[in-house]
């Protein structure tokens, strides 16, 4: 029924968005018509990643649905640039990094624990995150802010890409560590049962032709709701901070929040793990340092340089996260509080 539903606003939100972009409708016609509408697609890139997992066990499977979810966002973020919204595309990479770690995690942990009093993933791999989560929020994104008050802007830059190089190469290390050489090392969870039966919804091929499909589309509409930032924030009080941290976050992320919840309401808490922190450590280490390499192409180059709000709040989230996490077990309260901390944040950038 959630399909059919997301299948029929796709089907009108594509078209509606070029009539709105080229009878120059109110902003904030298209901000609603331009989210509702990513959020429609990102059902149909979760899905077709959901079949790709079937066949790819849940480490690639989490990955691939990770990878193109997180496309959304770097699609929206990458026109955000080209607009010189820095400020905006900033504050997306910090909701995305609570978001995934709060409201996903959160959402998946609580859901999954109504249904199952104990869920269980792998230990092993949570600790593994654990260490990189640290290193990434911690560690890569606090030195620049912390060296940067003695810097200029050329230097702060120039810092900036050199950590950015360094986490891409890193990122792509541990993706060799866990999908080959460390590949079946770890075995996964006790607990959690995996349908050798199960059948994918979508063939390889179909799958792939959607995400391809669905990815095109989503440029298109991202493009026409970038442009609409600025005068729906306006018109609503909503500070660059709020919109990026709060609304660009959730919609850019919504593969993700679906796909993630799911896992775990089915007690596939190996892959709805993989999703949410999967999808945070590749913001952190590789679309956000992407988009600062990608920056100095455009106009305006983006620093790595968050503010002390999205730093202490990132910090926060994965300091919660890893004691919440690092035991490998997972139940309905730890994701209330989880919950509870997100809603506290984002109350916190609406009054900022």
């Amino acid at each position: 029924m959630v399909n059919k539903i997301f299948t029929i606003i796709a089907g009108i939100g594509v078209p509606l968005t070029i009539i709105a972009s080229l009878m120059h409708w109110s902003s904030i016609a298209m901000f609603l018509i331009g989210a509702i509408t990513v959020i429609a697609l990102s059902s149909f890139m979760g899905r077709a990643t959901e079949s790709l997992a079937v066949v790819s066990g849940p480490r690639i499977g989490g990955l691939l649905n990770a990878t193109f979810g997180n496309a959304v966002e770097l699609i929206i973020s990458i026109f955000a640039l080209k607009a010189g919204l820095i400020g905006v595309v900033l504050a997306s990479l910090t909701g995305s990094v609570i978001g995934n770690l709060l409201l996903v995690a959160g959402l998946s942990f609580f859901l999954g624990g109504l249904k199952f009093k104990r869920q269980k993933f792998s230990f092993h791999d949570a600790q593994h995150n654990a260490g990189l989560l640290i290193f990434a929020v911690i560690v890569a994104f606090v030195i620049p802010e912390i060296f940067s008050m003695s810097m200029n802007e050329t230097e702060t830059l120039q810092l900036s890409v050199g950590i950015s190089i360094v986490m891409i190469a890193l990122y792509l290390a541990g993706l060799f560590f866990k999908l080959v050489t460390h590949r079946g090392v770890y075995q996964h969870s006790e607990g959690e049962e995996y349908s050798e039966h199960e059948e994918p919804e979508w063939s390889k091929k179909k799958s792939i032709l959607i995400l391809l499909i669905a990815t095109l589309a989503v440029a298109y509409v991202s493009e026409n709701l970038v442009h609409t930032f600025e005068s729906v924030g306006e018109q609503f009080g909503w500070s660059q901070l709020f919109i990026g941290v709060i609304i660009v976050a959730i919609v850019g992320n919504a593969a993700e929040h679906a796909s993630a919840i799911l896992m775990a309401m089915k007690n596939k808490m190996d892959v709805a793990v993989e999703i949410a922190i999967g999808s945070t450590l590749q913001i952190a280490m590789f679309v956000a340092p992407l988009l600062v390499l990608i920056s100095l192409l455009m106009p305006e180059s983006m620093p790595l340089v968050f503010t002390i709000p999205e730093l202490v709040a990132m910090a926060t989230a994965v300091m919660l996260t890893v004691s919440i996490s690092n035991d490998g077990e997972s139940n309905w309260f730890e994701g209330l509080t989880m919950l509870a901390a997100y809603v506290i944040m984002g109350i916190g950038f609406f009054l900022l």
